[in-house]
């Protein structure tokens, strides 16, 4: 078929096209909510931008499981673009260091400020992803999954375990 600049398309470029919209879509998604987590809100008279991360962090106990409940969509999306295994890990070790010291009382909350975890993994997805697949593999899916599922226990585990100090030190006193 002939464009109108007199170059021929090949069913190949229409598909690859469709393939590169697709990524910049998906990469686009995963920087908004990268943004909306990490720097969506000027603090006025100065440089630095927070997002609702911490200020969902300073909700006691549920506040970052929610906060980072909502950064894993970005794991999501890194799997649909086949980024590979590793930066997965290494995508899910980012949510898993916000994830537990956002849950220390105080301390977690100026991490948050600082560890813009979503904003990494984000930029790790755009310069990862490959718009030369076509699917998510089932081997993909169940990586994350079982990554996200370890993620989870280990957050509750330690969930657990600050309340259960928490009720020890109170019948102590």
């Amino acid at each position: 078929m002939i464009q109108d600049d007199g170059t021929w398309e090949t069913p190949h470029s229409v598909e690859f096209d469709q393939k590169k919209a697709e990524q910049e879509q998906l990469s686009a998604y995963a920087d908004g909510i990268a943004k909306l987590l990490d720097a969506s809100i000027l603090i006025p008279g100065t440089t630095i931008r927070i997002g609702l991360d911490p200020l969902l962090g300073m909700i006691p106990i549920i506040g970052d499981l929610i906060a980072n409940a909502i950064g894993s969509m970005i794991l999501f999306l890194a799997v649909q673009l086949h980024v590979p295994k590793i930066v997965l890990a290494r995508m899910s070790l980012n949510i898993l260091i916000n994830t537990f010291l956002g849950a220390i009382p105080g301390i977690g909350d100026f991490f948050s400020f600082w560890f813009k975890s979503n904003l990494y993994n984000a930029n790790l997805l755009r310069t990862y992803a490959r718009a030369n697949t076509t699917r998510s593999t089932m081997s993909d899916w169940i990586f994350v999954i079982g990554l996200l599922l370890c993620i989870i226990l280990f957050v509750l585990g330690i969930t657990f375990t600050i309340v259960w100090v928490l009720k020890q030190v109170w019948h102590m006193t």
